[in-house]
C-alpha cells in the first residue's frame, strides 16, 4: 500500500519546515530510519529518517518550499502489507511504482533512457526556450539541472532568458541568481526584526591585554588543550553579567516587563558555509576556562557541520560576537533577538600605548558593546564594559580553577 507520511512537530510550536536537501529519490527503495530529508526549523536542521522499509513514490514538496506540520511530506509504497479497505482517513490506494532513476553520466546528464533531475520550473524554461533537458549537463547536486544550466546551454549565459522583466528594467548585465531561503532568510528575519524592533546604541572601550596575552602563554604551557582568548572573554563578560543582570535580560513588550534571567547561557556567532549561526553555550558561569574551550570547540565544529542539535541553537541569554584574528578595529554588532546586548570582540594588536608618560607598544583590543535603549542606558553600557575591562587587563583571577 501507499504510506503517506506527514510532517512531524520537530520544535516547540513548530507550525511548518523548509525543506533544505532532498536524500532520496523518487523510485529508491528505503529501509527504515535511513535519513530521507533534511527540514530546517528556526535556525536548526533536522535530518528526518524514513518510518517504514519502502519504495519512495512521491516527494510532495520540492527543496526551498515550506511544508506545514501535518501535511504529506513524502510517500511511500510500503513492503509486506496489504492495502486497507478503503474509508475515511485510509491511507491512499495502490499506485504505480516510479521507475527507478537511470544511472547518471559524469558530466550529470542522464543514460539513455534515463529519468532528468529537475524541477518543474527548470522543466519549463527549457521547453519556453526550445532547449532538449535531456542533453544539458546538470551542475546541481547529484546531477540535477539547475536554471543557470539551461541557460547557458541555450547560450543565454546568466541573463534573465524566459524569466520576467525585473521591476524597472534595471538589470545591470549578467548575474547569478541564489535563491534567497534557508538560514539564509532566517537570518535577515531575524536582524530585520531586532533592527526595526530595539533601538540600537554602541559603546566602544579599548582593552589593554597586554597581561591577558602573557596569561593565556602561561596557562596553555601547561600542557592539555590550547585556549584560544575567547575563553578569557566569556570568563570576564560572566563575572560582569552578575554584577549587572540588567544585561541578561529580555524585554516582554506584551506583558509591560523586563525579564532579567537567573541562568547564564551565552550564545557565540558562529560563521557557517549557510551564514551566521548562534550556538549556546548553557549554565556557561559554571564551568572552568578549560571546559568553556571544549564546549567552544565542539559547538562550533557541530555548529559548521549541522550536526548542532536544536536545543544547541537555541536559548541564549547574552551573545558574543567574535571573528578572531579577523576581528577587525570595531563594529557595531545588531543585537540577536530577544536579548538586549551583544558584545563585539575585536582583534588582538600591538599598537602604541601611552604608559605613564612613556609610549609603549601593547597589546590593544577593543570591545563593542550594542545594547537596546530601551531596556539598556548609557552609563550602564559604560560601567558594564568598564567591569569586563577591569577583568581582562587584571587577568589573574580568570585562570583560578582553570
Amino acid at each position: 500500500m501507499v504510506y503517506e507520511f506527514r510532517l512531524p512537530d520537530i520544535g516547540e510550536g513548530l507550525a511548518e519546515g523548509e525543506i533544505v536537501r532532498w536524500l532520496v529519490n523518487e523510485g529508491d527503495t528505503l529501509v527504515e530510519d535511513q535519513p530521507m530529508v533534511e527540514v530546517m526549523t528556526d535556525k536548526a536542521t533536522v535530518e528526518i529518517g524514513s518510518p517504514r522499509n519502502g519504495r519512495v513514490v512521491k516527494r510532495m514538496f520540492a527543496e526551498g518550499d515550506r511544508c506545514p506540520v501535518g501535511k504529506v511530506l513524502i510517500t511511500l509504497d510500503v513492503e509486506g502489507e496489504a492495502a486497507p479497505a478503503a474509508g475515511p482517513g485510509a491511507p491512499v490506494a495502490e499506485a504505480p511504482k516510479p521507475a527507478a532513476a537511470a544511472p547518471r553520466g559524469q558530466n550529470g546528464v542522464a543514460a539513455a533512457g534515463g529519468a532528468v533531475l529537475a524541477t518543474p520550473a527548470t522543466r519549463k524554461l527549457a521547453r519556453d526556450i526550445g532547449v532538449d533537458i535531456r542533453e544539458v549537463a546538470g551542475t546541481g547536486r547529484a546531477g540535477r539541472v539547475t536554471l543557470e544550466d539551461v541557460r547557458a546551454h541555450g547560450g543565454q549565459g546568466g541573463a534573465s532568458g524566459a524569466r520576467p522583466a525585473a521591476p524597472a528594467a534595471r538589470l545591470q548585465g549578467e548575474a547569478t541568481r541564489i535563491p534567497f531561503r534557508g538560514v539564509r532568510k532566517k537570518i535577515a528575519e531575524a536582524l530585520v526584526r531586532s533592527k526595526h524592533t530595539a533601538p540600537h546604541a554602541t559603546y566602544v572601550e579599548e582593552i589593554d591585554c597586554t597581561e591577558l596575552v602573557a596569561l593565556r602563554a602561561k596557562v596553555n604551557a601547561r600542557g592539555g588543550d590550547k585556549l584560544s582568548f575567547l575563553p578569557f572573554i566569556i570568563k570576564a563578560t560572566l563575572a560582569a553579567l552578575r554584577k549587572f543582570p540588567q544585561m541578561n535580560a529580555m524585554l516582554d513588550d506584551e506583558a509591560g516587563e523586563i525579564l532579567q534571567w537567573k541562568s547564564l547561557h551565552i550564545g557565540l556567532a558562529t560563521a557557517t558555509e549557510n551564514g551566521l549561526i548562534v550556538p549556546v553555550i548553557r549554565d556557561a558561569d559554571g564551568k572552568s576556562l578549560a571546559q568553556l574551550g571544549r564546549e567552544i570547540e565542539r559547538l562550533a565544529e557541530a555548529t559548521r557541520t549541522g550536526k548542532a542539535a536544536r536545543d544547541e541553537l537555541t536559548g541564549s541569554t547574552f551573545t558574543i560576537t567574535s571573528l578572531g584574528a579577523l576581528g577587525g578595529v570595531m563594529a557595531t554588532a545588531i543585537i540577536n533577538p530577544p536579548e538586549v546586548a551583544i558584545l563585539g570582540v575585536h582583534r588582538i594588536a600591538k599598537r602604541p600605548a601611552v604608559v605613564g608618560d612613556q609610549i609603549v607598544i601593547r597589546d590593544l583590543m577593543n570591545l563593542s558593546l550594542s545594547f537596546d535603549h530601551r531596556v539598556i542606558d548609557g552609563f550602564d553600557a559604560a560601567q558594564f564594559v568598564a567591569e569586563i575591562k577591569r577583568s581582562l587587563e587584571a587577568p589573574a583571577a580568570l585562570a583560578e580553577g582553570a
